[in-house]
């Protein structure tokens, strides 16, 4: 294996920024990984207490509102509660700016790619109110602290987070026989979402070896994983399903605490058919739609071998040759293209910071929906496709078209020259007609959409 440090940047993270020094090889790549966050440190998000605590605040002035509606009390109080509502979608830009300068300014672009490679995975979404702006904080609470651990830590945070069990209806969720059930009919009963996707999605992969009874089993054990009313996380012992649930041949006897799902998840993730199926979305996010003979299954071996430790899979990821076929197979998802655009342009990481939420609307947000990826608004829980052709379309197309044009001279007033940007943002090859265009657009601005337009940006 020959270690290409343009080539580490382009596909294992979000390109080159020229004034960012790259890793200097694999070794570098995973230490860095393991290192302290210094991202997250210089651009914070808040945890997810903050958004249940202005929930909580909402909901108050809400009821308040409805109960006393022609009053000035109630008028005041529903002022007060689109007021929160309002702050709450400013901040949901401005988490935005802060990961993308992120992105931006770090060494350790794998790190803030795995983050959204495995946010994707694990996908949830709020449904309403202030849950709607939840994603980023979701991210920032269950999947960024174990992307370098192991994936049955990663596979639990997401699992029993309050937004994945909120997004998944898994708060309501009772066992037919519990104390709950019995003393309130009405209940929505047992729901299976939840057991579903864990089984299809997060683990062993829609072709796995289970069948419609070991999700309905699993939906009974995971009776009891609830929320509070403000969303903070709570097992209900009242609405555990009695006696004990056999989910892929094991049973399991005690379910009067968590304790006893966290034990199935780890079961779950530790088969042979887990290690497959992550280290399949692992090689085609990252190397290929079509990955080379034998990289999946060294993958594969590695989790295995480790009992799912991640870094483990990545090192073999890494370590492969197939990984470093320099020929760029996996065409870039929208918002990748945007961080990849504004990291070979520096943008300054306090200017995506400070934007202000119309702005980030027009630079960002629109476009990002024009493109056909909503940030962190995904379809359903399966996440953003991962095949090009999800991403090829004529609507798509002419979106990044548009933004490489235009959004490069908002964001900076003194744009690269272009004759030096096509070297910063393709390497040492550049197709002979990005060359001309670079020599020769009428523009700086027309140069520099042309360059971050053309396949050889578009792909990694």
């Amino acid at each position: 294996m020959r270690y290409d440090p343009f080539l580490a940047e382009r596909r294992f993270g979000y390109g080159r920024n020229a004034d960012v020094p790259a890793p200097t090889g694999v070794a570098d790549m995973l230490r860095l990984l393991q290192a302290p966050d210094r991202a997250r440190t210089a651009y914070p998000l808040p945890d997810f207490t903050h958004l249940r605590r202005n929930l909580v605040s909402r909901r108050r002035f809400r009821s308040y509102a409805l109960e006393h509606p022609d009053t000035a009390e109630g008028k005041e109080a529903r002022k007060k509660s689109d007021a929160i509502m309002q702050d709450m979608w400013r901040q949901h830009a401005q988490w935005f700016g802060q990961i993308q300068a992120r992105r931006v300014t770090t060494r350790d672009g794998f790190r803030e790619k795995l983050v959204a490679f495995w946010a994707n995975h694990f996908t949830a979404m709020g449904k309403g109110g202030v849950l709607r702006v939840g994603g980023p904080l979701y991210m920032e609470e269950a999947v960024r602290p174990h992307v370098a651990g192991r994936f049955a830590d990663l596979l639990i945070a997401c699992v029993t987070h309050p937004l994945m069990l909120h997004y998944l209806d898994q708060n309501s969720s009772a066992g037919p026989n519990s104390r709950t059930a019995s003393r309130q009919p009405r209940m929505r009963g047992l729901n299976e979402n939840l057991a579903r996707e864990v089984l299809e999605l997060h683990t062993l992969g829609v072709d796995g070896p289970y069948g419609q009874d070991d999700v309905h089993q699993l939906a009974k054990l995971l009776t009891g994983l609830s929320t509070t009313r403000d969303y903070g996380f709570k097992f209900r012992s009242s609405m555990v399903e009695p006696g004990s649930e056999t989910v892929l041949g094991r049973t399991y006897e005690d379910k009067a605490s968590v304790q006893m799902i966290r034990d199935a998840l780890r079961d779950i993730a530790l088969r042979p058919e887990t290690a497959a199926h992550i280290a399949r979305k692992l090689v085609v996010h990252f190397v290929s739609d079509a990955p080379p003979d034998g990289l999946v299954s060294h993958v594969a071996q590695a989790y295995r071998d480790t009992q799912g430790d991640l870094m483990a899979c990545y090192r073999a990821m890494l370590e492969h040759p197939g990984s470093w076929d320099g020929t760029a197979r996996n065409i870039r998802p929208p918002e990748e293209f945007m961080a990849a655009g504004l990291r070979a342009l520096n943008v300054e990481g306090a200017v995506l910071a400070g934007l202000e939420r119309k702005e980030t609307k027009r630079l960002f947000f629109d476009p990002l929906r024009r493109m056909g990826q909503p940030w962190l608004r995904p379809g359903g829980p399966d996440g953003f496709a991962e095949e090009d052709a999800a991403w090829v379309t004529p609507q798509g197309i002419a979106a990044r078209m548009e933004w490489a044009m235009n959004a490069p001279a908002r964001l900076r007033d003194d744009l690269p020259d272009p004759r030096v940007f096509v070297s910063d943002a393709l390497g040492e090859v550049i197709p002979p007609a990005v060359a001309f265009a670079a020599k020769n657009a009428a523009s700086r601005a027309e140069a520099i959409g042309l360059i971050l337009c053309s396949p050889a940006f578009q792909r990694r």
